[in-house]
């Protein structure tokens, strides 16, 4: 167990050495690109923010009426088979 802990003392500095030197590109990377994308919205791009999150929202609201319908129509067929065949045994209903 000793020379388990002593092994593991010596090869700590090495592993953190390696991690900082391989780190340090994608911090810095990382940072370049937080300064540049995170920065808040001016006074001026606020009404196209507002814009964009409008569209957003008309989207998904699009998309809501688009799955009813589609379930609707998939309903109408399932309704259809019962009525052609007289009767609601045999479907997983």
């Amino acid at each position: 167990m000793a020379q388990f802990v002593r092994n593991l003392a010596e090869k700590v500095p090495a592993l953190v050495n390696a991690a900082v030197t391989y780190s340090k590109p994608q911090l810095a990377m990382f940072w370049y690109y937080a300064k540049v994308e995170l920065v808040p919205p001016a006074p001026a791009e606020i009404p196209t923010a507002i814009q964009s999150l409008k569209k957003s929202i008309n989207s998904a609201k699009t998309t809501l009426l688009n799955g009813l319908v589609a379930t609707e129509v998939w309903m109408w067929f399932y309704v259809g088979e019962i009525i052609g065949k007289r009767g609601i045994i045999g479907y997983d209903v």
